[in-house]
């Protein structure tokens, strides 16, 4: 839960750390070559998204967004009656070297000048902030107003079940189609039935590119695979989420184990998970926390639906009036959930959103495509 993640995943000078980050056997970017000509196309876009002029106006779209995160979190959590599991207790972020520490200047600099709270940190003070790093942490930073959610799975079941008694109806059903009529979107063709729909939103995560698709909005749309590892039982407690910047993943202290999760993989979203990442992780870990170990290790591989701009595909589908978007959060979905909730139902609605939507909008990636509408059967596309 980070209202401070309002850096751009790219940066100006990202290009010179790619061949470095590829070329370290532990390093936090990996691409499976048989898919870089797949994935080309999303990189350019991805280095042209982050020269100088685009990180400010990028940033603070990012800010504006999760500012709200635990306000609008909150809000959920306590009508779902699950509070305990929102924990603002800030977190460190570590590294190695004052060189390491420097490097990452700019990013801490994109924070500061929108407001976020940032305590620096030297060894001393990192071993008072947290006894279970190894004495390899050469400087940190504290970051106090942030927070976890110590199970994702149950804030997530637990609000499931909140809709649901408000009056809500969940069906778990495979959509093979969209039908098209006159007014936009009718109906959700599924592998039971069809179902009705007045709005539609396309909230699919990774797959939501091909159905923005073939609704006509075309979104560069890619999976930034990531890996993580849970110690059960841990022998190492932490006070709050760590993560190493010079690793790139972050160490959470969940109701289910110790968490540490992160790297990056192209690959597609066919592509087996490769679990060596996740090896490098808990190799890492390890060396980060000295003695750390689990009764039981879990691995398990992710999808983080990212677009080149590091934004989301927030608002209403350029074609039909009834379908809106509300995907591509890459590295902050759950941060980011509660808060594009709220802004898609303010523009459903006709409210005034709390925020301007313009950043987001589905049509800035858009060229030239029309939505098919024959083909498939009469009304569909």
């Amino acid at each position: 839960m980070s209202p401070a993640s309002c850096v751009p995943f790219g940066l100006p000078g990202v290009l010179k750390q790619v061949p470095g980050w590829l070329l370290r056997p532990e390093g936090p970017l990996s691409v499976r070559w048989r898919y870089l000509p797949r994935v080309l196309p999303w990189m350019l876009s991805f280095v042209a998204n982050s020269r100088a002029e685009r990180v400010g106006p990028i940033a603070d779209a990012l800010r504006a967004l999760l500012g709200q995160t635990f306000d609008a979190t909150l809000a959920l959590a306590d009508h779902a009656g699950v509070r305990d599991l929102i924990r603002q207790s800030g977190y460190l972020v570590v590294y190695g070297s004052e060189a390491a520490y420097r490097a990452d200047s700019l990013a801490w600099k994109i924070r500061r000048d929108r407001g976020v709270l940032v305590q620096e940190l030297d060894a001393a003070g990192l071993a008072r902030e947290e006894p279970a790093l190894s004495g390899g942490c050469a400087r940190g930073v504290l970051l106090p107003e942030q927070g976890f959610v110590a199970n994702p799975l149950r804030l997530t079941q637990s609000l499931a079940r909140k809709f649901q008694q408000d009056g809500g109806r969940l069906l778990r059903r495979k959509v093979v189609d969209i039908e098209i009529g006159d007014g936009g979107a009718t109906a959700l063709v599924t592998d039971a039935e069809a179902v009705p729909v007045e709005h539609l939103v396309v909230c699919a995560g990774i797959y939501s590119a091909d159905f923005a698709r073939r609704l006509g909005d075309p979104v560069p749309l890619e999976s930034q695979r990531g890996y993580h590892v849970c110690f059960e039982h841990p022998s190492v407690a932490l006070r709050r989420p760590v993560a190493s910047g010079e690793g790139k993943f972050f160490a959470t202290p969940m109701e289910t184990g110790l968490r540490v999760a992160g790297a990056v993989e192209f690959a597609g979203v066919a592509a087996a998970p490769r679990y060596a990442r996740a090896d490098v992780l808990q190799r890492q870990a390890q060396r980060l926390f000295p003695g750390l170990r689990g009764e039981n290790v879990t691995r398990w591989m992710g999808h983080r639906p990212s677009t080149p701009d590091s934004l989301p595909v927030i608002g209403r589908a350029t074609t039909f009036a009834n379908v809106w978007y509300a995907f591509g959060h890459g590295h902050v979905g759950l941060c980011g959930s509660a808060p594009t909730g709220r802004l898609l139902a303010d523009l459903i609605v006709g409210n005034k959103p709390f925020i301007d939507p313009a950043p987001y909008r589905p049509d800035r990636f858009r060229r030239v495509a029309r939505p098919v509408l024959d083909g498939y059967g009469v009304g569909t596309w």
